[in-house]
């Protein structure tokens, strides 16, 4: 990408308006993003998947709804990364696991054929935790992905690869999933943006399932602006997904523009004070944060620091009883007889299964699943599954009466900077790094991450705001106007 036309830092915006002006075409763009993967991937490794050939056939086909004028978005002609937990018709699909090595999906998920609709280019399909299951990418059962920014350290997880094409200039966009800040924590990790919808915004048909009540696809993009345009192409009403909204999807672009001025901004204390164990945010972390809660402030928004989420602190308990659960429930399926991996030549039927799971799972993906089946098991049930949803309720109407004096809650993204590959190898201390981002999709909240300055090795740090359900409109138009406060998005990682 060394054109002007095809420089490999534009956003959807500047593509579309070069595409549209002829400064380049669809296929020039592709080619220049297939070679610039082509150079960097051996180092970042966040394609599991490249098609190159189904690529430039879409590409060509952009290109002739750009000359008749026939093209139906902005993102007509513009390359993006898929997240491998996506059902793409045709192309190799594994959710980052050997249990779905060798399937080819025969349809498209729904997210998937809206971009397709749209006139988008994918180009891929991008690395990723096991099953969605891990917040750094060392999950995969392929391999690890770098850190464009530091390639010894992780790009964050399970959607990974998916923040790190974006942040290595690979594609203008790229789609990942969400079940408890696998959007959020990598784009926080990687200096990108990362929007995780309300709950039920955007269709899951055609997401491979890790936890059904709390996964939502949602877009990477290098701008807030990016992110509205994307979003509007994959959300609203699916008959396929009965979890999905029957609400139309609004103008999520109608506030772009309007400012700070006037709106309330809760920092509820739980958020950025230190737990009886220690925990909390960085020093580093903790500067940069702050320092955008004043700009926040001294650009017009009103700032509470006293509001209070007194059951937050039970959000990561909650959903490592939750979301285990609903994984054992739905890897259930994975048993080497209907689908998948299957193992054969054991002494029964029994046997053949046992070694699939054994074979076809990693490590933590069997952890969860050992985790949920406990959880859910007789005599525990009430224990534990039953009482997790009874402070799920709890925590969701501590939300809504934070949400009765405030448009927003502001909050850090992540504890830490991305921290370096095999550095953390306790499952627990792994667990708090979705500490911050857990609470919204237990509540189904809408939420994202941008950029809001570096820290230690000058690695870049997240700013994570939360609205009301289906407030994208309204939290686009803060996360757009903060990112004008600052130049942190501008900064690109040196990979050549």
């Amino acid at each position: 990408m060394t054109a002007p036309a095809a420089d490999p830092w534009l956003t959807i915006v500047e593509a579309a308006q070069r595409l549209r002006g002829g400064e380049v075409t669809s296929v020039e763009l592709t080619r220049a993003s297939l070679e610039r993967i082509r150079a960097t991937d051996e180092r970042v490794r966040a394609f599991i998947t490249v098609t190159e050939e189904a690529a430039l056939e879409s590409a060509a086909a952009a290109d002739e709804l750009l000359r008749s004028g026939d093209a139906p978005s902005l993102l007509t002609g513009v390359p993006i990364g898929l997240k491998d937990v996506l059902m793409t018709a045709g192309v190799r699909t594994t959710a980052g696991s050997r249990m779905l090595d060798q399937l080819i999906p025969p349809y498209d998920a729904t997210s998937v054929a809206r971009l397709r609709a749209a006139g988008a280019v994918a180009v891929g399909k991008t690395n990723m935790d096991e099953f969605a299951m891990g917040s750094s990418t060392e999950h995969s059962a392929w391999f690890p992905t770098a850190n464009p920014w530091d390639l010894e350290r992780v790009p964050g997880g399970s959607s990974g690869g998916s923040a790190a094409t974006v942040a290595a200039g690979q594609c203008v966009a790229s789609l990942g999933s969400d079940t408890g800040g696998s959007i959020r924590q990598p784009a926080a990790f990687c200096g990108v943006v990362g929007l995780k919808p309300t709950y039920g915004r955007v269709s899951r048909y055609g997401l491979i399932a890790f936890a059904s009540s709390l996964d939502q696809i949602g877009p990477f993009t290098r701008t807030v602006e990016d992110a509205a345009l994307l979003l509007q192409e994959i959300a609203g009403p699916d008959p396929l997904d009965s979890t999905c909204s029957e609400a139309p999807a609004p103008d999520f672009s109608v506030q772009l523009g309007e400012g700070l001025e006037g709106l309330r901004i809760a920092a509820p204390r739980e958020f950025f004070e230190r737990n009886a164990e220690g925990q909390g945010m960085d020093e580093g972390v903790a500067a940069a944060v702050e320092g955008a809660l004043e700009l926040l402030a001294g650009a017009g928004a009103s700032l509470d620091r006293g509001a209070s989420l007194p059951s937050v602190g039970y959000s990561l308990p909650v959903y490592y009883v939750l979301a285990p659960s609903e994984c054992s429930a739905n890897l259930a399926r994975y048993d080497g007889v209907k689908y998948g991996y299957g193992s054969r030549g054991g002494a029964s039927m029994w046997a053949d299964m046992e070694a699939t799971r054994q074979e076809g799972f990693g490590r933590e993906v069997k952890r969860r699943i050992l985790l949920g089946a406990y959880a859910l098991s007789a005599g525990y049930y009430d224990a534990y599954y039953l009482q997790a949803q009874k402070v799920r309720t709890l925590i969701r109407r501590e939300f809504d009466a934070v949400f009765a004096g405030a448009d927003l809650i502001v909050a850090p993204t992540t504890p830490t900077v991305a921290f370096r590959q095999g550095e953390i190898t306790d499952p627990y201390q792994m667990y708090l790094n979705d500490i911050y981002t857990i609470p919204a999709n237990i509540a189904g909240l809408p939420a994202i991450s941008l950029p809001c300055g570096f820290a230690e090795a000058g690695m870049p740090v997240g700013l994570q705001l939360i609205a009301n359900r289906n407030s994208e409109a309204l939290l686009l138009r803060a996360a757009r106007a903060f990112e004008g406060l600052g130049e942190w998005g501008l900064r690109r990682p040196s990979l050549g």
